[in-house]
């Protein structure tokens, strides 16, 4: 029987996978996030009606269908195309600059989130290849 280090200097310097799935609580955060970011949307509604000049059909339906988006992009995380999925999220509340200046910084604000949690997802795939996970180790 060979040891976890023979096996991985026979695969030509492949590591075992990990024992825990990191994605798993990527994915869980990048869900977590799209919520919170959600109700932070949803929250801007009173905000446009009073200081905003008024909610029109347009602003409404923008606000509450990209709050929707949002919550209902908290479940798709698993998919291969979920991160794609948040990038166009993040676009369309920075759009938002063109209902209410709040909503654009709003995007601003969670489009550095999200560009952290791309460092995040970089690193982990990066340790992961490295074999520098703690289920990878020996």
């Amino acid at each position: 029987m060979s040891t976890p280090s023979e096996s991985n200097s026979s695969q030509g310097g492949q590591f075992a996978p990990p024992t825990k799935d990191p994605w798993k609580g990527f994915r869980g955060v990048a869900a977590g996030t799209l919520i919170v970011e959600s109700i932070v949307v949803f929250l801007t509604i009173p905000v446009v009606q009073v200081v905003g000049g008024g909610l029109t059909w347009f602003s409404g339906t923008y606000i509450i269908g990209l709050g929707v988006l949002m919550i209902l992009g908290g479940g798709v995380q698993g998919r291969s195309w979920a991160m794609q999925f948040n990038i166009a999220l993040q676009v369309l509340l920075i759009l938002g600059f063109f209902i209410h200046v709040s909503i654009g910084i709003m995007g601003i604000v969670f489009g550095l989130v999200w560009a952290y949690l791309f460092y995040l997802r970089r690193d982990i795939s990066r340790r992961m290849d490295e074999g520098l996970l703690p289920g990878q180790r020996d």
